[in-house]
């Protein structure tokens, strides 16, 4: 036998018996927690495809921030696509804190509640934008008036508009949602069911702490929430300072009812596959 003919039988072999080994088995999962995740947990190159099936496979319900063109994708595999990403509702620097936003994102979070309504979409992202030298309180103002001018297009159609809570130490200099009474005056005023804070426990733990007793207070105004490790929003295991176990718990005890959705990057050196396995086995409380 010719040395090519070997090499062509050989690898013949190993792709049957690739194809022929079994799938790995679903993982089942309490259910306690709607569990999600965003592409960043993959690390880097595996294909959108991949990302979908081994979500559906390790337990997932809720991918977030995907776009429209991918949805169907997301819905082959059974996962929801659970928070609309930036773009209607302005980006983390420009948004509803000021006037001069208000029009143009008013009227994109209009016709993109319209498409979330129609594709099961039941989340949409939006933010408060950076001070640049305004006040907080006029700021919150501003916001105030331009989710007022949404809110009764998200009631009339099930989808909750997401104010995110970012840090202003570490991530995001300058942001203005950077403490959780700020947002809750807001949606306080606001006060519309579908109008919510998105609680990123990692942004909130480097500027308020207090984890679990602010999400006791304040869960009527937490629409959804996004994991991390701290420091380096890694794994959200023992590396880290959080216990998340112990806030998913807090969590599911309250009777909490959305999704909580994994946005850390895994570990140098850690697989992202064993490594969102530990994370959702760790908040399947």
């Amino acid at each position: 036998m010719r040395r090519r003919e070997l090499l062509t039988g050989l690898a013949a072999t190993a792709t049957m018996a690739l194809a022929q080994s079994p799938a790995p088995a679903p993982v089942k999962r309490t259910g306690r927690m709607k569990q999600g995740v965003t592409r960043g947990v993959f690390g880097r190159g595996m294909p959108f495809e991949d990302q979908c099936r081994e979500a559906a496979r390790l337990g997932c319900q809720g991918f977030d921030l995907i776009g429209p063109a991918d949805w169907p994708m997301l819905k082959k595999y059974g996962l929801t696509p659970s928070m609309y990403p930036p773009g209607p509702g302005g980006n983390i620097p420009e948004a509803l804190n000021r006037k001069e936003n208000h029009d143009k994102l008013v009227g994109s979070m209009l016709a993109a509640i319209d498409e979330a309504a129609a594709n099961g979409v039941p989340n949409i992202i939006t933010f408060s934008g950076n001070r640049k030298g305004m006040d907080d309180r006029e700021g919150a103002d501003n916001c105030v008036a331009a989710l007022n001018r949404m809110k009764a297009k998200a009631e009339d159609n099930g989808i909750t508009i997401c104010m995110e809570y970012l840090n202003s130490k570490v991530n995001h200099k300058d942001y203005m949602f950077d403490h959780i009474a700020w947002g809750v005056d807001v949606m306080k005023r606001v006060n519309s069911p579908r109008v919510k804070i998105l609680f990123d426990i990692y942004h909130a733990q480097i500027m308020d702490g207090d984890i679990v007793r602010n999400i006791r207070e304040h869960l009527q105004w937490i629409g959804h929430f996004h994991t991390g490790g701290n420091p380096g929003r890694h794994d959200i295991d023992d590396s880290q300072e959080l216990n998340y176990r112990f806030i998913a718990k807090a969590i599911a005890d309250l009777g909490y009812t959305g999704y909580i959705t994994h946005e850390y990057s895994p570990d140098q050196g850690h697989d992202p596959i064993a490594t969102l396995d530990k994370a959702m086995g760790i908040v399947d409380v």
